[in-house]
């Protein structure tokens, strides 16, 4: 082995143990990698670089803005209300939440599938109490399983197919030389038959349902492994920042309107029961007021609302279609709201509001804003919030235009003025445009008809043409330390290859390995795609090992097919590691995962999968002897 593949080894060891710890970020601790395999000279500035502009990353970035474009419509709740419901344990959410997405990334890329479930999971845990990090993982995990069960389930499985293909009109392009070498006759001279002979048979290429003979097997156990161990062996965290919100309790008046889901419903049926920290107190209607409201009372149009609650599940409200915010007993034009902001405002001692009622003071006018929810420190203001006198001191939760907090920031009328994320209301008239969007993206992917950057850029450029999104929120909803990471860890995989590092390891893995017999080969085959994909992409490491898995499949007689098999799934079930498949990385962020999760609750995974795997490509496809 060189010296520059024993450099890049030992800075790969040490990466991974940096990974491991979890104390530095995943994006400093691989782009640090890099810079040193920079500054050693193993790859070159331009090649370590390269890969930032790498489709895979980029399609991601797009991705992110298409999920955005789906989370600001509301379309999110559209798709998915029936089908996750109100699950009460987290066996229930997992067991609503996998099943359909391992479904789903069986017919479509698993990619898009899960940027587009992870703010569905974020509002579930906001409405349940359940832990992220109960879900989140195993969305990822469903994802990569279904993607084992078709050709078009994971992009891994389109690079193995076409390196068969590639194999196949190689040796055919060799056979027809040495064939057109000998003037094209019937009856070949021995040495040329002989040449012929010792060429790799092609093998069968792989058809839709190809890999399904071991990968949905695989499927099936992995996500009974989800099912039966993931309240065991994944962790609960709650999230701080909910713990925070706890303390602060907000009043909030809210109209139903004629066309709002909720009329007809009861509060069990709309769910409202079920934001947590949130106390409906009170229904006002034109003829009389309902004090205990009881789980059986139907919600009617014009009914008043009146909420008390922590300022997360009074954003949750805004979100709901044809709930709107009131100040005061007359009706008004709703018509702003997807172009307001969510802005919080502390009322400081000399501010103009002091002393005078909400309804009074005029807010609607002077700040072309509308009051949404009063908190008031040790009181529980239980009137209409019209009637409330403003005090000093008082937060109230205004919906305001983008420029309110710019121009009030500095402002001695407030002590403090801060912009949440998010607008105050979904663009539910988009909706449907959004859904109609995600399935041309996921359709187009799918079947081929663009290339996946492509059709992610125009899913994106579509969201923000059609208003399903902003601009502002298009950019902000990209989240650049993973892109980060995963553009640097092709550079690493850049370094290994171009080192001779991985070749070394592959070659000499399998030397030994074809006195063993044809099963303990495909075993080693296998769990070195896997070990290949912990370190590099997901991809690269099927590019490197399938060559090497024909080499050795031709130099033991055995049928190539089976071994083709075990590295699409291999380089695609690594469940241990965050890096290991690129939506693995996607949910570590918003499920609060460390490197040592994935160890916990993918290593099992990982080593049944391969072991799953390994038997089904024995027995599934005629024999391992050709």
């Amino acid at each position: 082995m060189s010296l520059e593949a024993w450099v890049t080894a030992i800075l790969l060891v040490t990466m991974l143990a940096a990974l491991i710890t979890g104390k530095i970020g995943a994006d400093l601790v691989v782009v640090g990698t890099l810079f040193l395999l920079i500054l050693t000279g193993i790859v070159e500035p331009v090649e370590a670089v390269r890969n930032f502009a790498n489709p895979a990353v980029i399609t991601i970035a797009f991705l992110y803005v298409v999920a955005e474009g789906l989370k600001e419509t509301g379309a999110i709740n559209v798709l998915t209300a029936r089908l996750l419901g109100n699950p009460r344990t987290p066996l229930q959410a997992q067991a609503r939440l996998v099943l359909p997405v391992a479904a789903l990334s069986a017919v479509a890329n698993n990619t898009p599938i899960v940027a587009t479930f992870m703010p569905v999971i974020s509002s579930l845990t906001k409405r349940t109490g359940l832990a992220g990090t109960r879900l989140f993982m195993p969305l990822s995990f469903a994802a990569i399983l279904g993607g084992l069960c078709t050709l078009i389930g994971t992009s891994t499985t389109l690079v193995v197919a076409g390196q068969v293909r590639a194999h196949n009109k190689d040796i055919n392009e060799q056979r027809d030389a040495i064939v057109l070498a000998n003037g094209g006759t019937a009856d070949l001279p021995a040495a040329a038959q002989e040449r012929i002979d010792a060429l790799p048979p092609t093998m069968q290429e792989f058809s839709m349902f190809t890999i399904a003979g071991a990968g949905a097997p695989v499927a099936v156990i992995g996500i009974a492994y989800i099912l039966l161990f993931g309240r065991r062996l994944l962790p609960r965290r709650i999230d701080e920042g909910l713990a925070h919100n706890q303390a602060r309790q907000y009043v909030v008046a809210m109209r139903v309107r004629s066309d709002s889901v909720i009329v007809g419903k009861t509060i069990e049926q709309a769910e409202l029961r079920n934001l947590p920290g949130l106390f409906l107190s009170r229904i006002e209607r034109a003829d009389q007021t309902i004090l205990a409201v009881g789980p059986d009372v139907q919600f009617e149009p014009n009914d008043i609302l009146l909420f008390v609650g922590r300022l997360s599940s009074v954003v949750d409200l805004q979100k709901i279609k044809g709930l709107t915010p009131i100040t005061d007993d007359n009706d008004k034009p709703v018509d702003y709201r997807p172009r307001m902001k969510l802005t919080e405002v502390v009322i400081s001692n000399s501010s103009p509001l002091i002393g005078r009622t909400i309804r009074d003071a005029g807010i609607r006018t002077r700040y072309n804003a509308v009051v949404v929810a009063v908190h008031r420190q040790g009181h529980r203001q239980l009137g209409k919030i019209g009637d409330i006198v403003v005090r000093p001191g008082d937060t109230l939760l205004l919906e305001t235009g983008k420029e309110f907090a710019r121009r009030y920031r500095e402002s001695d009328e407030f002590i403090l003025v801060s912009e949440l994320e998010g607008s105050a209301a979904p663009r539910h008239e988009r909706a449907w445009v959004a859904m109609g969007i995600l399935l041309v993206v996921v359709l187009t992917i799918s079947f081929e008809i663009l290339d996946p950057m492509v059709a992610a850029m125009c899913g994106a450029a579509l969201m923000v043409l059609l208003r399903c999104c902003t601009g502002p929120q298009a950019r902000a909803s990209v989240d650049f330390q993973v892109l980060t990471v995963i553009g640097a860890a092709f550079g690493v995989g850049a370094a290994m290859e171009k080192s001779g590092l991985a070749s070394f390891i592959a070659h000499n893995g399998i030397a030994w390995a074809a006195e063993l017999g044809p099963v303990v080969m495909l075993a080693i085959i296998y769990f070195m795609t896997v070990a290949f994909t912990t370190c590099i992409t997901n991809n690269a490491a099927a590019v490197l090992m399938i060559p090497i898995a024909f080499e050795a499949a031709h130099e033991a007689n055995l049928n190539p097919l089976p071994f083709a098999v075990a590295v699409a799934i291999a380089a695609s079930a690594e469940f241990s590691t965050p890096i290991g498949y690129q939506t693995n990385l996607m949910v570590m962020g918003p499920g609060g995962y460390k490197w040592g999760d994935y160890v916990r609750f993918g290593g099992p995974l990982t080593l049944l999968s391969g072991a799953i795997a390994i038997i089904f490509c024995t027995f599934m496809y005629g024999s391992l002897v050709p």
